[in-house]
Parts: structure tokens; C-alpha cells; sequence
């Protein structure tokens, strides 16, 4: 059976206020699944991840959990994913989602949505992936983020080429299908290794 790529998704373990969360939440699901591709995401069953992995998983997509053990002991963790990995913590988390995927997908969430993004973008800034990032910007939920970049970038703090993996549309499909045509520019001379980071 030949290789699939997968993407990565994170997202909040609420709903959110707006039913266009949950809406575009399972057209993410839908379309990846759709398209072949696998998903990545953080393995548990409540919120905008839950819906993200039913709606792909209903469309006998491939669906890859990766939760902290803290987490799955705490019955969070879904179950009838076609994989699951249950790991010691955060930092493993992030590592094994990260190398599972050709692309990362960021939807509203809170703090610890946040918290993978800037992650995810500082690795690219230090050279340890090449891979693009999207943000769905569900009803402008993504707005303060962006101007927040674009401030940064102002005041000389964020390299423009930082920002170029930054792909953002408030259309699902449109957006997955942006991150699989992503072509990375010319690689930077320093590149540091994951376990170096």
C-alpha cells in the first residue's frame, strides 16, 4: 500500500460560541478524507478535534491520535481512531504529531492551540521543518493573531521569511488544498535538528 501523506491539525478541545467552528471543523475532516490525505491531530474525542476526527473518519479517512497519558487516563482520548498513541507528555506529543505530518493546519482553539502554532512556526523560523503552515481564520477567529505577526514584523522582531510557511483562508478546502501544493522556498544555510532544539 503506497505511503499517504498526512497533515496535522490543531484545534481546541471546546466548540467554541459560533456554530461555524463546529461547521468548518468537520469540513476539514471531510475534505481530508476526501483527498487521501491522512490526519494527525491530538487523539481526543471532545471539542473541534472530536469533530474533526468524526468527520473524517465517517469518510473512512485515516485518523492518527497522538494524546499525552495524563490525558487518555482521563477517558479524553478517542477510541475508534485508526491509531492512537498514547505518549509521557507534551514535548513527545508535539515531536511524534510533527514527524507524522507533511503539513500542519491550525483552527480556533485556546491556549494550548496557541501554544502548538507558535511552536510549530518557531521550528520553522530555526530551520527543524520545511513544512507549511495554514490557519483557518473561521469568522476573522484569527485576526488579533495576525496583526499581532504583522506588529512584530514591523518592530524588527520577526523576519519576513519566517512568516512565508504562513498559508491562511477561511475556507477549508481551499486551504488543505494550498498546503499540499506548498513548494518551500530555498532552504536557509543554518538548520538545526529537532533534538538539538
Amino acid at each position: 500500500m503506497p505511503h499517504r501523506p498526512h497533515i496535522c491539525v490543531f484545534c481546541g478541545s471546546s466548540f467554541g460560541v459560533s456554530p461555524a467552528f463546529r461547521e468548518n471543523a468537520a469540513r476539514v475532516g471531510a475534505e481530508l478524507a476526501r483527498r487521501g490525505v491522512g490526519l494527525v491531530y491530538g487523539g481526543g474525542r471532545v471539542g473541534l478535534m472530536g469533530v474533526t476526527a468524526d468527520a473524517a473518519l465517517a469518510g473512512d479517512g485515516r485518523v492518527v491520535g497522538v494524546i499525552p497519558d495524563p490525558l487518555a487516563t482521563r477517558e479524553i482520548a478517542h477510541h475508534g481512531l485508526t491509531e492512537l498513541h498514547v505518549v509521557p507528555g507534551m514535548h513527545e506529543r508535539k515531536a511524534l504529531m510533527s514527524q507524522k505530518s507533511i503539513a500542519f493546519l491550525t483552527m480556533p482553539g485556546g491556549v494550548g492551540t496557541y501554544e502548538e502554532f507558535f511552536e510549530i512556526l518557531s521550528w520553522a523560523a530555526l530551520g527543524i521543518h520545511r513544512k507549511p503552515i495554514g490557519l483557518l481564520n473561521i469568522e476573522g477567529y484569527f485576526d488579533p493573531l495576525l496583526a499581532l505577526l504583522e506588529f512584530g514584523a514591523e518592530q524588527g522582531f520577526i523576519r519576513s521569511e519566517f512568516l512565508a510557511p504562513l498559508i491562511t483562508s477561511d475556507n477549508p478546502e481551499n486551504l488543505i488544498g494550498e498546503l499540499l501544493a506548498y513548494i518551500p522556498p530555498p532552504a536557509v544555510p543554518r538548520k538545526i535538528r529537532l533534538d538539538e532544539a
